[in-house]
């Protein structure tokens, strides 16, 4: 079952009453599968993750079918994403990565207990039975994901600043009747994400996009000002960004990319560094395999910034501060 982001205007409509708060840990959201058939991983796509996470499919010494999300857990506390990101995409998985990146779940939904179907009962019945059957059953390498108590919206939106600090990636909220549905079916659920980063980026590489975009560079690659060591300074690319912007803006870019290019490398067309960007994400993290020794999450272009020179774009210590700034997520109750 999925979430729909929540808007401004949405919380208006909402009672405190009707909804419970949870965290949205920064993880990847699994199922757990485990009975008489067999002990399955299941990633929110359909993929059989089971392969890369042996020591929770070892703990899964039960027979339920859970939701929740996986993360690396050292000493109960959760580890950014990029812990988890070195256990991802792997068939298989030696001991010390084991050691080194422990994987956890942190649960969310009890769907099944046994051959027992919970997923028409309402959400607060579902969380009764799977406190119940957490206190009974005390699955290793798993916990339950606390909820937050709270009295008004206005209270619950100061909570929800304090998520980025602790690397956390926002609120979920569950009506206290929702049953548990396949898709995404709106009112049900709400995703309340924390309010993503910024920088101003200079647009350096374009690329032609897919599918209804083929005719138009719609793939944007983005760069950040860094010392050169001669005394001035160079571009260095930092990220790539394929969404964000209207129709409007794409044919807008489009031309101004093809009347601005200085060169050609087989389907991407470098331009002249002069048009900046506004671009948001949702975190920074550092990364060997790039450059400028920082990637970026789920980055997006917010604005054109026709208004601003090149000269005056973010440099690559601005976008360093971000990483910096991120802090170890607080021990669930």
């Amino acid at each position: 079952m999925l979430a729909h982001p929540l808007e401004d205007a949405d919380v208006a409509a909402l009672r405190p009453e009707d909804w419970r708060a949870e965290w949205k840990w920064d993880g990847i959201r699994v199922q757990l599968t485990a009975g008489p058939g067999g002990r399955r991983l299941w990633s929110r796509g359909g993929e059989d993750v089971s392969g890369g996470f042996p020591e929770i499919v070892e703990a899964m010494d039960f027979h339920a079918v859970l939701d929740g999300e996986l993360l690396v857990v050292r000493d109960g506390a959760v580890a950014p994403f990029a812990d988890l990101q070195q256990r991802l995409n792997r068939k298989t998985v030696s001991a010390k990565m084991q050691r080194d990146f422990p994987a956890g779940v942190r649960l969310y939904d009890l769907l099944f207990e046994g051959a027992e179907d919970l997923r028409p009962l309402p959400f607060d019945e579902r969380r009764r039975r799977l406190e119940d059957w957490v206190a009974r059953v005390a699955p290793a390498r798993m916990d339950l994901s606390p909820q937050i108590a709270f009295g008004s919206f206005a209270q619950l939106a100061e909570i929800r600043a304090g998520a980025r600090a602790a690397s956390i990636e926002g609120l979920m909220l569950k009506r206290v009747d929702s049953p548990y549905v396949a898709g995404r079916t709106r009112g049900l659920w709400w995703k309340w994400k924390r309010d993503p980063l910024s920088i101003d980026a200079v647009l350096m590489y374009a690329q032609r996009g897919h599918g209804k975009r083929s005719s138009f560079y719609s793939d944007y690659t983005f760069g950040l000002w860094r010392p050169d060591g001669q005394g001035g300074e160079e571009l260095v690319p930092v990220g790539k960004a394929y969404s964000g912007y209207t129709d409007q803006e794409l044919t807008w870019l489009d031309r101004w990319i093809r009347n601005h290019t200085t060169g050609r490398f087989g389907p991407v067309r470098e331009v002249e560094k002069a048009l900046v960007l506004e671009v948001i994400f949702d975190a920074a993290q550092l990364s060997t395999r790039h450059k400028s020794g920082v990637a970026l999450r789920f980055p997006r272009i917010a604005r054109i910034r026709t208004d601003k020179p090149a000269s005056e774009a973010d440099r690559l210590e601005n976008l360093m501060g971000f990483v910096a700034t991120r802090e170890a997520v607080p021990e669930a109750d």
